[in-house]
């Protein structure tokens, strides 16, 4: 009983739910009292006017005051103060019956729940007893599983490891045979792209040297033999690259259940090692419902024996395919170095004939361009011819001009007026005729340019495809890939 506030707060005065006694029952235990009834408060006016200073709960009756006297009516009960003379008629409404009655009661209630009480003791402590007995038996059939568990773990995790280690050497192994295929096969690239980037550059050629001579021939040909080679490396390339797949899907299977193997063997020698004293543990409520299995034991075993199984198989097929492109190198290497010398000699032989052919171009044009230099000094003597008749040009037209100013009959067709006119006349047909020699040279001129066009383009084409023979195309092929350079060991 709680034993806080005033008398008219207090917690500890609730109304009994037995209407059939007339005192409260008496308990010294809290539990018997507290969130058992609602609490309804005493109003001020019907509060006692003492403090308890008992474990005791008050009656739940309120007492009543006697029937007021006719002076006291109008008066508000909150305002009625309690006289002397009326306190035993407010306080002593129980019999000393009552009185011992409610005592015997609240002892007997208070036995009951004693025995009750100390009968749920007794089989509690058995129950606890029973169940740490058989909990500890139960724990003890889990480490032992366990216990097997982490060995069988320990045994294939063994295994996985020597197949891993075996199935990672062969992979080393074809993964360099490959590497030195790559190379060779990239080596090819060089020579290819030469005599591709050759006939790129011949097809640049211009006009007349676009011919389909030895040399492209050639070229053509030590394209096909590249590209022949190229394509039996490229299957040899594939088939390692298929294979170094499979040997990694298989090494990734081994490596991934040896991860798995790791994690279950770290994870089940945690748990084998638990204890109820060890740090760590804790509740997980439902887990037990949760089933997250995938496998037996049997399917287990044979999951890991599966994966060790096909890193065997793919180890062989690599071993066999490491032979054949060991083969393979020795032979195309041979193949592209003899046309490779064909090709070369057949350039050698049309630089030389581009070279006398621009040599004779190059006579023709300085004596084409000589007589342009002189024609162009008469077309400028012309054009000056033609500019010294425009002053004189001009004189005659003006004097014509002021002299039609004349006023009446000074208006004569007098001997100065038809000079004028005829001097008009001649200056006018010298010009034409000047104009008309400037044309007939610049006519001469542009059929000498033309012929100089043709030279120098004709020249062009041979310095051009000189050019290209010479300098571009046998400029890369100074070089050629080495034989251990083609077998891929550089």
């Amino acid at each position: 009983m709680e034993l806080v506030g005033s008398p008219l707060t207090a917690t500890h005065a609730h109304p009994r739910s037995t209407p059939n006694k007339f005192l409260p029952a008496i308990s010294t235990m809290a539990s018997s009292y507290k969130n058992r009834f609602p609490y309804y408060p005493l109003p001020q006016t019907f509060s006692l006017p003492w403090m308890p200073r008992s474990y005791y709960k008050t009656a739940a009756i309120n007492p009543t005051l006697a029937p007021f006297s006719k002076c006291d009516e109008g008066i508000t009960p909150g305002k009625t103060l309690p006289f002397v003379c009326n306190r035993t008629d407010l306080f002593t409404r129980y019999t000393p019956e009552d009185w011992y009655k409610s005592n015997m009661t609240n002892y007997k209630e208070s036995e009951t729940s004693r025995q009750n009480a100390e009968r749920l003791r007794d089989d509690t402590c058995r129950m606890i007893q029973d169940k740490h007995q058989q909990t500890m038996k139960t724990q003890g059939e889990s480490t032992k599983n366990l216990g097997v568990r982490v060995n069988d773990i320990g045994f294939w995790k063994s295994e996985l490891c020597h197949e891993l280690d075996e199935m990672i050497k062969e992979t080393s192994a074809l993964t360099d045979v490959k590497k030195r295929l790559e190379r060779a096969l990239a080596e090819t690239e060089a020579p290819l792209q030469v005599a591709r980037e050759c006939l790129l550059h011949r097809e640049k050629r211009m006009g007349i040297d676009l011919v389909h001579d030895e040399v492209e021939k050639q070229l053509f040909r030590e394209v096909d033999i590249i590209k022949s080679c190229q394509e039996r490396m490229q299957q040899h390339l594939d088939k390692a690259k298929a294979q170094l797949m499979s040997n990694r899907g298989a090494q990734h299977d081994l490596e991934r259940d040896l991860a798995n193997k790791q994690a279950a063997h770290r994870i089940d020698d945690k748990c084998h090692h638990l204890r109820n004293t060890s740090d760590g543990i804790s509740y997980y409520r439902g887990v037990e419902r949760v089933d997250a299995t995938i496998t037996v034991p049997e399917t287990w075993a044979k999951f890991t024996d599966t994966n060790i199984f096909r890193s065997q198989n793919d180890r062989a097929a690599s071993a066999k395919l490491r032979d054949n492109i060991e083969t393979l190198l020795a032979v195309t290497a041979d193949e592209m170095w003899s046309q490779f010398n064909t090709v070369n000699i057949a350039f050698t032989n049309r630089i030389s004939e581009t070279a006398d052919a621009k040599s004779k171009i190059q006579t023709h044009l300085a004596k084409t361009l000589q007589e342009i230099f002189q024609l162009e000094m008469n077309i400028a003597a012309i054009r000056k011819a033609i500019r010294d008749k425009g002053p004189p040009l001009k004189v005659a037209q003006t004097r014509l001009d002021e002299r039609t100013r004349r006023p009446n009959m000074e208006l004569c067709r007098d001997p100065p007026q038809l000079r004028l006119v005829n001097e008009v006349y001649e200056l006018d047909e010298t010009i034409q005729n000047l104009q008309q020699r400037l044309r007939d040279a610049e006519d001469t001129l542009q059929t000498l340019v033309r012929a100089k066009s043709v030279l120098e383009h004709d020249l062009a084409v041979k310095a051009n495809s000189l050019f290209i023979d010479q300098e571009k195309c046998m400029g890369m092929r100074k070089t050629f890939p080495s034989t251990p350079r083609l077998v891929g060991y550089v």
